[in-house]
């Protein structure tokens, strides 16, 4: 691998100049053009009387559907990279809000073919799908048309789209807007830096445990400040989709994102409740972690920052070699992958002002390429971070030569892909460790995350669970969103801490994603589904490669239980593969309780 490396993207090789791209103008033209003539098709609505007129009808249908969704997820894509490079461009926000109105127009156009394809009879749509050229596309067809059954008319489904424009997707740009906007002084090495709400979040995690106090004291005060804001967003986005389910007769709030991520209440179920009855071990970390720090019990700022005194730090070239060097033991076409990232800067990482909060890899299937998003600092969580979003983009590089409709792949396997190569460059670092110190360092850098995943994301779904409750009896106020999560935070981490983050609500993006709801329970399904997979690739080594890689490319033509069925034969709905998933989580716990005796 070349270097030194540039920690920093090309966005033009995509589309040149930005947000006053003039070829993106054109691109953004050419998409409004493609879903006239979609929805002109969409106005042919004869129910066909055999499989080869059949065939004939939904060919055009098929080829637009995929071709306006690609290049729509390129678009999306690209003014998404924009506005998180830099919160000030505000024409990036702009072009964003161009893109969700054309998003919009494209799903209300796709209710002429939803309605479409319900016309066609049982007999003739089975033998359809039967057919050589439909076999690679019949899971998304199919998928489609069983949704399709369960919503309204097609007329009262554009109107949701048109309405969402400026209802559901408008409040989520709201609080975009209201994120950007947040600053917060501290200060370091005695001077006082400003800082964006994402370079705060970076380093809330510092070692100084005085400066990491009195900087969430300021982080708490600035989403406080925020609270009204936050909670008109928030409010107003559930009451729109509450709205939607209603009319729709859903009862269930989880049948949406259980839908999207393609797999059953059962197996959602069964996760949480080995983790439930998991927990033990993990408090008992935390009460370790408290007599290391030497105090009585640890505050919520407490939970991610490092209690050894050794933090091996990283250059970013050293993160890149030490990812390439452990991905190539793996499969050498993640090695490949990650290093072509590395050299054609597919990936952002300078820490600088105005970069939006958290990190993303987002994918240009058009294009045939992924951008990485975050802001590196050299910690070993930062290392591992580098890790995830290059799993998240060689998931979609092995994904970009099958149809469109087979691409579309959920967001619980998307983080199985990421997780997977994060625990294969955190086990290796574990195990490189040059001293007991940095071994215990890295030890807790791991556990960090199991506690994220099983205790921070369960407070997040039981949280987001009782407000969507709530708020079917109107608008909840910030008290009362304070209330709730600290509730959910106090059952999740089993009493173990000895103060919260009230507005955790506000200052979290991921409530206010419109794309995804709930947009947390998929990230714990993907960390254990993924300490499955690791666990079957260390035992059958390199030759593993070729079953994994055929794993990914189910990942957007399976549910999740035929997928595990299928791969790994097992059964997502009983408890016996989440509990040996999880004891590897355990295990690592034991060994930090033994070494720190």
């Amino acid at each position: 691998m070349k270097t030194p490396l540039q920690p920093t993207w090309d966005l033009d090789v995509l589309f040149t100049g930005g947000s006053e791209s003039a070829e993106f103008k054109q691109y953004l033209d050419n998409i409004k053009e493609q879903i006239a003539r979609f929805r002109q098709l969409g106005l042919e609505t004869k129910a066909p009387a055999a499989v080869e007129e059949a065939a004939e009808s939904l060919r055009p249908r098929v080829e637009l559907l995929q071709s306006i969704s690609i290049m729509l997820s390129e678009s999306s894509a690209f003014t998404s990279c924009l506005a998180a490079q830099d919160q000030r461009d505000k024409k990036a926000v702009q072009l964003g809000a161009v893109v969700t109105s054309l998003k919009a127009e494209f799903l209300s156009a796709v209710t002429g073919l939803d309605q479409w394809l319900l016309q066609i009879p049982d007999a003739i749509w089975t033998e359809l799908l039967t057919m050589e050229e439909w076999a690679p596309i019949a899971f998304g067809l199919e998928e489609r048309r069983n949704q399709a059954k369960e919503k309204l008319s097609p007329q009262l489904e554009a109107l949701i789209q048109d309405l969402s424009v400026d209802g559901y997707h408008g409040w989520s740009r709201a609080y975009d807007t209201a994120v950007s906007q947040v600053r917060i002084v501290h200060e370091e090495g005695g001077q006082q830096h400003e800082l964006s709400a994402g370079q705060a979040f970076n380093k809330l995690h510092q070692s100084d445990r005085d400066s990491r106090q009195a900087l969430f004291a300021k982080w708490e005060e600035a989403w406080q400040e925020k609270a009204d804001f936050c909670a008109d967003a928030l409010n107003h986005l559930a009451g729109f989709r509450l709205q939607v389910y209603k009319h729709r007769q859903w009862s269930s709030i989880h049948k949406e994102p259980l839908a999207i991520n393609r797999m059953s209440e059962e197996t959602l179920t069964a996760m949480w409740d080995v983790i439930e009855r998991n927990k033990a071990p993990f408090v008992e970390y935390l009460q370790r972690k408290a007599e290391r720090l030497s105090i009585d019990q640890l505050e919520w700022h407490d939970v991610d920052a490092p209690s050894s005194k050794t933090q091996k730090t990283y250059s970013y070239d050293e993160a890149a070699a030490l990812i390439v060097e452990q991905f190539a033991k793996f499969s050498p076409q993640m090695a490949d992958f990650a290093v072509h990232a590395f050299e054609n800067r597919w990936i952002e990482a300078e820490d600088r002002a105005n970069k939006r909060p958290g990190g993303f890899c987002s994918s240009f299937p058009a294009s045939g390429q992924t951008r990485i998003f975050m802001t590196y600092a050299g910690t070993a969580d930062n290392v591992s971070t580098l890790a995830h979003e290059l799993g998240h983009g060689f998931h979609q590089h092995v994904m970009k030569d099958l149809p469109a409709l087979s691409q579309k792949y959920a967001m619980n396997v998307a983080e199985t892909a990421s997780t997977f190569a994060e625990m294969i460059v955190s086990e290796a670092a574990v195990r490189q460790a040059a001293s007991p110190d940095e071994r215990l360092a890295l030890l807790e850098d791991k556990i960090q995350r199991s506690v994220a995943f099983f205790m921070n994301i369960h407070a997040r779904f039981l949280f987001e669970t009782r407000f969507y409750e709530e708020r079917v009896r109107g608008p909840l106020s910030v008290d009362r969103l304070n209330e709730l999560m600290i509730t959910a935070q106090k059952e999740a981490y089993c009493n173990a801490l000895g103060s919260y983050h009230p507005h955790f609500w506000a200052s979290k993006l991921h409530f206010y994603i419109t794309g995804v709801p709930f947009y947390n329970f998929p990230y714990t399904f993907g960390y254990l589904f993924s300490a499955g997979i690791y666990s079957a690739a260390i035992q059958e080594g390199k030759s593993f490669e070729n079953r994994y890689i055929a794993l990914l490319q189910d990942t957007g033509r399976m549910n999740v239980e035929d997928l595990a069925h299928k791969h790994l034969g097992v059964d997502l709905r009983q408890p016996e593969f989440w509990q040996q998933a999880l004891d590897l989580s355990v295990q690592d716990v034991r060994q930090f309780l033994e070494l720190t005796k």
